[in-house]
């Protein structure tokens, strides 16, 4: 039983020194939820809860490498100046492209349009006068 204890002890032991060497050597401005000096008593206060805690909930979260190969960091977001602006359509220089070329190509079906018009009408009336 005494053996079964001490594994115990140690287990916490070893959470507890492994938890507050992380806290401690963590960026201040990574560490989430709570400042460093809380978490550090946290831990030493409440073993194994504080460990624990610390691991779930105030580390600092993984960067995550992006699909074009960059390394991004949760919760950062995006500097100020690099904020994609939302674009509306008559802002966006491609779009308006789009736009003049459709319009280009409405008019010339347009044109065709009227031109069989006209022939029709025209052929209509070469029956009825015919």
């Amino acid at each position: 039983m005494v053996r079964f204890y001490s594994l115990f002890v140690l287990l916490d032991l070893a959470l507890l020194v492994v938890a507050l060497i992380d806290c401690l050597s963590a960026d201040e401005g990574g560490i989430r939820a709570l400042p460093r000096a809380v978490w550090v008593f946290l831990i030493l206060l409440f073993s194994p809860i504080g460990a624990i805690a610390w691991f779930v909930a105030g580390r600092p979260p993984r960067p995550i490498r992006m699909s074009n190969g960059e390394l991004w960091r949760p919760g950062r977001g995006f500097p100020e100046s690099d904020r994609p602006a939302p674009r509306g359509p008559d802002d966006d220089p491609e779009f308006l492209r789009g736009m003049a070329a459709s319009r280009k190509e409405d008019e010339d079906l347009m044109k065709k349009w009227e031109a069989d018009l006209r022939r029709r009408e025209e052929e209509l009336r070469r029956k009825e006068e015919g």
